[in-house]
């Protein structure tokens, strides 16, 4: 990547992870820089979703270093980490209940309270009304539930943002609508973004940045049209479809 390190919003020094004497997390070295899209694409366990879940602390590094927002992530408390990097789930669970009891929880965690007024504005924010608030979740599209599901990251306000295959369940209309919430999302307010997504296509058009991750290791990162034309050989054959 052209950016300057200084620019990173999280970055990874020869970070490895293993699950038990299997290598999930092979020697990562990266960044991912500040108020861009990065899309993270790679075959069946190239280690994405691990990857993910050592950014926001759900587990630790064997070793290696991990840098958020310039200060090691062990310096960070686990809630403040959390609040930090917000993280939206393909599944976009919800408890049962109403929208606002759902935007709530993250507040609720903490035995704070979600106002009315913040609420709407953050379903506004993801292009749902107010009309939505006292909903049940159980009467939402697929699109309506994942757009209360990244609200409801957004009320922490994180500097970084990680999406895990968003989009996968939800028809082609609903997966325009969340790319340009996301576009949206990331302009306004220059959130940096970091997704996972299985679609290329995708991965091209929304990010501004691609890191392609093989068998625990970056392989190829840069600008994203590097997916049109990778320079290795085996990102070469992950693109032609040979390797899934």
């Amino acid at each position: 990547m052209t950016t300057s390190n200084n620019e990173s919003a999280l970055q990874f020094k020869h970070v490895i992870y293993s699950d038990g004497a299997t290598p999930i997390i092979n020697n990562v070295t990266g960044f991912f820089p500040k108020g861009k899209i990065t899309t993270l694409v790679g075959p069946s366990g190239a280690g994405k979703t691990t990857l993910f879940r050592l950014c926001n602390g759900l587990i630790s590094p064997d070793s290696g270093e991990i840098i958020v927002d310039g200060k090691d992530i062990n310096e960070y408390e686990p809630t403040e980490l959390r609040r930090t990097v917000g993280l939206a789930l393909q599944s976009a669970t919800m408890l049962s209940g109403s929208v606002y009891k759902n935007l709530s929880m993250p507040l609720t965690l903490k035995g704070e309270i979600l106002s009315e007024e913040k609420a709407i504005n953050l379903l506004i924010d993801v292009g749902l009304g107010s009309e939505y608030l006292q909903k049940n979740v159980k009467d939402l599209s697929g699109g309506q539930r994942q757009k209360v599901s990244i609200a409801r990251t957004l009320v922490n306000k994180p500097k970084i943002l990680l999406l895990d295959e968003i989009t996968s369940s939800l028809d082609r209309v609903s997966q325009q609508d969340i790319e340009e919430l996301i576009k949206r999302i990331n302009n306004r307010s220059e959130v940096t973004i970091i997704w996972i997504t299985h679609n290329l296509q995708q991965a091209v058009s929304i990010g501004d940045y691609t890191w392609v991750m093989m068998s625990g290791k970056l392989i190829e990162s840069g600008e994203s049209s590097l997916l049109n034309n990778p320079q290795n050989k085996s990102v070469k054959r992950f693109v032609q479809g040979e390797i899934e």
